[in-house]
């Protein structure tokens, strides 16, 4: 059990490495470009990529918390001395996947479909960042 409990906490530590540094290319390369376009290119490239970023980002997120679920569950089992931050890893890896519910989900929809008005970009995409650097700040955490 020893050796699996540390199977997934090192598969779990470096899932979250990885899901943390997109997430901080995505906030900081991705996120400044979509500012930086006019609403109607933002919305074109957005309905072009959007399929390729939830194909990206959807596994990735979800692998993530799953290990880090596993790791915990295998942590609090065995009684390893990390057994707690194990489990608010987890916590807040989860936290990460219900923000896609709360709000990714339809922010992300009405980017691809074009529904918000043009005047109403700007401040949607503030909106979107505030939210993604708090889920990045939560995967850095965890």
């Amino acid at each position: 059990m020893e050796f699996i409990c540390a199977a997934l906490q090192f598969l779990s530590v470096a899932s979250l490495g990885i899901f943390v540094g997109a997430m901080l290319t995505e906030g900081f390369v991705l996120v400044p470009y979509w500012r930086a376009l006019p609403p109607a290119d933002f919305f074109a490239w957005y309905a072009a990529n959007d399929q390729r970023l939830l194909g990206f980002f959807g596994p990735l997120t979800a692998v993530t918390a799953v290990l880090a679920v596993a790791a915990a569950v295998s942590a609090l089992w065995a009684g390893h001395p990390g057994r707690w931050l194990a489990l608010l890893a987890a916590v807040l890896s989860v936290v990460v996947v219900s923000t896609f519910f709360v709000y990714f989900e339809q922010a992300n929809a009405s980017f691809a479909a074009a529904t918000i008005k043009a005047d109403d970009l700007s401040a949607e995409l503030s909106r979107w960042a505030t939210w993604h650097w708090f889920r990045s700040a939560l995967g850095l955490a965890a």
